[in-house]
Formats: C-alpha cells, sequence, structure tokens
C-alpha cells in the first residue's frame, strides 16, 4: 500500500479462469499450502500523509507536490520518506507509520521476532532480497520503512491468505472487495466511485483478512463472471483476530489451491469451512458420543429424530461489526430459506460469530441441517471436508 502507482491496494495475481464457471455457480477453493518465502517484513498501525491522496488513502494516490495521480515511483535511500514521485522527487507514499515494528522470521517460518533499529536498518538495506519479491512485482518493499518499536517481542507463525476471492462483475479496487473497505467508495470522486450502499452488493467479499483461510481450509466464493476470475494476494504470515492495527505480517509467499465448481449454487457472499481445529467447539461436528446421548434424549422426550448437521461459516461484511453480521444473517437465510429468527437460534445454540477483520468483516458458524445442504449442493462438499 506503499506504492503510489498502485490503483487496488494490494499487489494481487491475474485473475485466473476456471472452466465450466458460469455466474450462479459457486467456486470450491480448497486451500492446500501456503508457503511464506520472505524472511522479514515490517507493520504496524499506519499514519495517513496528508495531501498524497484524494478521497481515499488506499486508492486514490496522487503525488502531494505536482499532483500528478497515481504517480510513477523511485525508491531513494531508506526510512519513511524513501518513496519519491519519478516526475517531482516528492515524497509521496500516501502511508507512514504511526507505530511500526521489523519481524525477522525463523528458518521454519514457525516463529517471528521483533527487531531493533541495527535489525530494521540491515534489513531495508537489502529490502527486496529479504521480502522475496516475486519477479513481475512492482511494489515498493515495506521493509524500506525501517520502524523499530517492541523490539525482542517474540510471535507464533500461522500463515493464511487475506485476499482471495472470484472476480465482481463490476470493477471494485481489490482492497475495496468488502462490505467494511467497500465503504470508502461511497460517494468518492474516482474511477471507482459508487453511487450508495446498494452499489456494494456487486461486492464479492475477497477481501476478507480471515486466520482461518489457511492450509486445511475450503472457502467457496459466489461466481459472477464468465470463468469466476480467481484471485489471490495479500498473504499474512501471522495474525490475530480482528486485524487491529488494520495491517499485519504481510509477505511474499506461494500458495497451492484445488479448485472446483458446484453448478447452480447461487450464493450472495463466501462461504467458509475451517480447519476443525479453528471452529468454535460448539460448532464442531457430533462425536459418536455425543450423537448417542441425544438419541437417547430423543427417546426420552419424545423427539422423532436427532437432526443430521454439520458445521459451516458464512462471511457477512459491512460498515461496522453489528452491519457485517446483520449481513451474515441475511446471507444465511437466503440461502436456507430460514427467517432471521431461526438463524439467530442455530447460531446461539450450535455457533456464534467470530471477527475476521474490524470494522466490518465476521464468520458466522452453525450446524447447518444436512438435509438443507443437500438441497443446496453443499453436502458432499461439508462431507469432504470434515469427514462425515
Amino acid at each position: 500500500m506503499i506504492t503510489p502507482e498502485f490503483r487496488g491496494g494490494h499487489e494481487v495475481t491475474r485473475p485466473i479462469r476456471v472452466e465450466n464457471a458460469e455466474p450462479g455457480d459457486a467456486l470450491v477453493v480448497h486451500i492446500k499450502d501456503v508457503e511464506v518465502t520472505s524472511v522479514a517484513t515490517s507493520t504496524g498501525s499506519m499514519a495517513e500523509r496528508e495531501d498524497a491522496f484524494g478521497s481515499d488513502p488506499f486508492v486514490d494516490h496522487r503525488c502531494p507536490e505536482c499532483g500528478t495521480e497515481w504517480p510513477d515511483s523511485v525508491v531513494e535511500g531508506t526510512g519513511e520518506d524513501a518513496i519519491r514521485c519519478a516526475e517531482c522527487g516528492a515524497n509521496a507514499s500516501s502511508f507512514g507509520f504511526e507505530f511500526g515494528y521489523t519481524v525477522a522470521f525463523d528458518e521454519d517460518r514457525s516463529v517471528g521476532l521483533t527487531v531493533g533499529p541495527d535489525g530494521a536498518a540491515d534489513l531495508a538495506e537489502r529490502a527486496d532480497e529479504a521480502m522475496a519479491l516475486p519477479d513481475n512485482s512492482r511494489q515498493h518493499p515495506i521493509l524500506l520503512y525501517k520502524p523499530d518499536e517492541i523490539p525482542g517481542t517474540l510471535g507464533h507463525l500461522r500463515p493464511f491468505i487475506g485476499n482471495i476471492g472470484t472476480t465482481p462483475s463490476v470493477e471494485f479496487p481489490d482492497s475495496h472487495n468488502a462490505g467494511d473497505f467497500g465503504q470508502f467508495l461511497i460517494g468518492a470522486d474516482h474511477d471507482w466511485g459508487l453511487s450508495d450502499e446498494s452499489a456494494l452488493d456487486a461486492r464479492t467479499d475477497g477481501h476478507l483478512d480471515s486466520n482461518d483461510v489457511r492450509p486445511g481450509a475450503t472457502l467457496i466464493c459466489p461466481v459472477e463472471i464468465d470463468g469466476a476470475g480467481l484471485y489471490v494476494g495479500d498473504l499474512h504470515a501471522n495474525q490475530g483476530d480482528g486485524e487491529l492495527s488494520l495491517h499485519t505480517t504481510d509477505v511474499s509467499g506461494r500458495t497451492e489451491l484445488e479448485v472446483s465448481v458446484i453448478k447452480d449454487l447461487d450464493i450472495d457472499g463466501p462461504l467458509l469451512l475451517p480447519n476443525e481445529s479453528d471452529l468454535p467447539d460448539i460448532a464442531k461436528p457430533y462425536t459418536d458420543a455425543e450423537r448417542e446421548a441425544g438419541e437417547a434424549l430423543a427417546a426420552e422426550h419424545h423427539v422423532d429424530d436427532v437432526v443430521d448437521a454439520a458445521p459451516l461459516q458464512i462471511i457477512g461484511s459491512g460498515a461496522t461489526i453489528n452491519d457485517a453480521t446483520e449481513n451474515a444473517f441475511a446471507r444465511a437465510g437466503t440461502l436456507f430459506g430460514m427467517s432471521e429468527g431461526e438463524v439467530r437460534a442455530r447460531c446461539t445454540f450450535t455457533g456464534g460469530v467470530e471477527i475476521a477483520r474490524l470494522p466490518g468483516v465476521v464468520q458466522l458458524s452453525m450446524l447447518a441441517p444436512m438435509d438443507l445442504l443437500e438441497e443446496r449442493g453443499l453436502a458432499a462438499t461439508v462431507r469432504e471436508q470434515y469427514d462425515l
């Protein structure tokens, strides 16, 4: 996001066309592997640079001195003034750090350690190499900024994909393909400005920043254009729930994905099947002992059957966490033909809501009745995910 010529915020792959994927279908994406190739990164809480953007510091960039929009830029030295306008030489990046730190990773990418001024300066001098930028990358590595707060802090790494999804039918900056960051587009005076909130309905919520979108998980995405247009970017080495600084340990890496198509599964937004270990305890599949106990209760209390059910998460997004949760309620209701009251009841008793990102992306969990999963064409995918 410190590269002023970028118009989408992130650097993501070119969209991949998936054979037989048509609007009204759903794309099943099995995440087989995420490998971090960077040996270090920098991150923290951002500070916006006055006059370096128009209405939106993420996508509406302009040089604060010569006024060039999305200016080409060059690197001169290191530090927060290293990104310079190629036209006039002014500091052209729209972001600095309000509080920043640099993290070095171990060889196995299992832990990261924050470094002090000397370590941050060394990594900044070899930023391209340390970030392992891909050959065709055009971004400036954030290590150039050499922040050095909280040295000596050890963190657990758990790589995941922050931005993964299908191409919307309307052009969105990739970082704003979600109901929270998409708010920046409403009334904006640039090429991607939207007239009102309803125009955001075309989003596909690819920018999830859910730390559960990691190896072993399965993401089910709406298909809005011919071929789906699957894209990936914004890889993270780790992140606590909520991405509380709005940024985390962005890294270079490789992903291995396996995709298939569910025909005629028309969904409003993504569905997530996390690793079983990432599910809330009450949203995990029933054990044999639990099912036997349930059948005994059914016999005792004159209940005909124990409903067969399996885990499912519905992604919701909106301006706030409350708005995102309401969006998830609505999407779940549409998917299964349930009232909001029934959705709330099932999620309270057999699931819950988790924060993927502030200010507004959530994962709404429930144990969904298997007969409804069968009707929507989801049962086979869910059974495969949880070995049911």
